[in-house]
């Protein structure tokens, strides 16, 4: 985990009514989580600025935020596609044996065998379970499965060991 390094947790989609409020995308769990992460870098392009004391709640239908400084409709939509981003050292720690996906990106990644398949490039969720991608001498899909598919994680050393069949 590099210091300083940043966390992507959620977008601006839009404004939300007249006075400057927006409604956000927020990847974290529960999704008004995303307020208890500040203070926000948001970038839009190649600008960023950071905001702390962002109030919001979650409608059910929207997660809604009012940024200090945005005051009306026309502020708010100007920062429609703004991303959300966090310090990494802001998220929680987490209990032994869970990990955050962005943790793992980077990753060495080899078989039980000791054979090289190259670096975890990102995770993602298939609604079944996450999906690590592997970038190597090919990409490879593998279930990210504790035990059964996934033997290890090393955080400190850079490496996850999996059972994977090398040719698969």
């Amino acid at each position: 985990m590099s210091e300083g390094r940043r966390i992507l947790l959620g977008r601006v989609v839009g404004a939300f009514g007249v006075r400057g409020e927006v409604r956000l995308l927020s990847w974290t769990e529960p999704r008004a989580a995303l307020f208890e992460y500040q203070p926000w870098t948001l970038r839009a392009g190649d600008s960023e600025r950071e905001v702390a004391g962002v109030r919001g709640r979650d409608t059910g239908k929207h997660v809604l935020a009012v940024i200090p400084g945005i005051e009306d409709r026309d502020q708010a939509e100007a920062l429609r596609g703004a991303e959300i981003w966090v310090p990494r050292e802001r998220l929680p720690a987490l209990p032994p044996g869970q990990y955050y996906w962005v943790d793992l990106e980077g990753l060495a990644v080899e078989t039980t065998e000791g054979v090289a398949l190259g670096t975890v490039s990102h995770l993602f969720d298939n609604g079944a379970n996450a999906v690590m991608v592997v970038q190597g001498e090919r990409e490879r899909l593998l279930p990210f499965v504790m035990d059964q598919y996934i033997k290890s994680v090393d955080l400190e050393g850079g490496r996850i060991v999996v059972d994977w069949d090398p040719e698969f």
